[in-house]
């Protein structure tokens, strides 16, 4: 049974994901008093916080959440991103060092210390005698370089899902930890002695957490996202602040003023598109064309006849044949609507009926 602490944070969390953050922050707030308080709660109250502006208050609340859980690594990044709006640089570099520790292969601290190093680079150590003046240039700073990601990933679209696929190769499956929010994916894959490595973004939709789920395979990991809005395509995986969806076209299009078809990219030529409406021409040309026999020339005379048949002349061959049993084929509506139709097999063949 849930506990209303829990219930306060499913609906602060919630909050945070429709970017009402103040609500996030106030529901936080009430989950802590509910108590018991943990590190988590104070570490998400901080990243809401962080959203509306109030980066001491942020600071302190990730501070906190470090007291409680000094391996929270998360904690110590939202206290080092607070620091760094506040100017305190020192302890926005400490905290980032300490967190880079927890987590190696966390690229976003790598960011974070090339941001502080730039704003309020190391001061230089020098052995200056106190008899002789040196004039020295202020040291310019040199950007650390990003850390790359450790293993690469890529995502692509189907209707209903997303499909996340991270290149992990070999990795045993109980050194992968896979959790799902409703924008919210985390992947962790962390091998004992090799650096850790997070893909935690925040995604471009919103998802179905219980119709999600992943599969370690020996090249991959394989994660698949539910759609929340089936027949959208997410142009990226993680949020923007516009994001944009692409609904799925029609299959037909309908007069002059429908949607244009889109052209999607072909996987056998990379950053050429394919045109489906030519493939989709040529394949009915190729069809129209094909010489056919037997029952199967039987059936394109009727695909033909009905495809191009009004109104009237589909119900009457409809309830011609079904009624006759497949032995009378009509286009006359007047002539079929008001009566029932009789089998009338070919000469010399006779009607049987079979009993199930």
């Amino acid at each position: 049974m849930a506990t209303p602490c829990n219930e306060l944070e499913h609906k602060a969390r919630e909050a945070f994901v429709d970017d009402d953050f103040a609500l996030a922050a106030a529901l936080y707030t009430q989950a802590i008093a509910a108590g018991p308080p943990t590190a988590a709660l104070y570490a998400d109250r901080a990243q809401a916080y962080t959203k509306i502006g109030d980066f001491a208050a942020a600071a302190a609340d990730a501070a906190r959440a470090v007291e409680l859980d000094p391996a929270m690594a998360r904690a110590h990044l939202r206290r080092a991103h607070a620091c760094v709006k506040l100017e305190q640089y020192d302890a926005a570099r400490a905290a980032v060092e300490a967190g880079a520790a927890l987590s190696p292969g966390d690229a976003r601290f790598a960011r974070l210390m090339k941001e502080i190093d730039g704003k309020a680079p190391k001061p230089m150590e020098t052995d200056a005698s106190p008899a002789v003046a040196v004039a020295t240039a202020a040291p310019v700073p040199v950007p650390a370089p990003a850390e790359k990601p450790k293993y690469r990933h890529d995502f692509y679209n189907s209707a209903a899902e997303v499909v996340v696929t991270v290149f992990a190769k070999g990795v045993a499956p109980e050194h992968v930890a896979v959790e799902f929010g409703e924008q919210m994916l985390s992947v962790s894959v962390e091998v004992p002695g090799e650096a850790a490595y997070h893909l935690q973004p925040r995604l471009f939709g919103k998802i179905v957490p219980d119709k999600c789920r992943f599969a370690v395979l020996s090249t991959k990991i394989e994660v698949r996202l539910a759609k929340a809005e089936p027949g959208t395509t997410w142009t990226s995986l993680e949020f923007t602040d516009k994001p944009k969806f692409t609904a799925a076209a029609s299959p037909v299009a309908s007069g002059g003023g429908g949607a244009q078809r889109p052209c999607y990219p072909s996987s056998s030529s990379r950053g050429r598109k394919k045109d489906w409406d030519k493939v989709e021409a040529q394949v009915k040309k190729e069809e129209k064309e094909e010489k056919l026999d037997g029952d199967a020339a039987a059936n394109r005379f009727f695909q033909d006849i009905f495809g191009n048949a009004d109104e009237d002349m589909r119900r009457a061959m409809m309830k011609s044949f079904q009624e006759s049993n497949g032995t009378v084929l009509s286009t006359d509506w007047k002539d079929v609507g008001s009566k029932k139709i009789e089998p009338s097999p070919p000469e010399g063949m006779h009607l049987r009926k079979w009993e199930y």
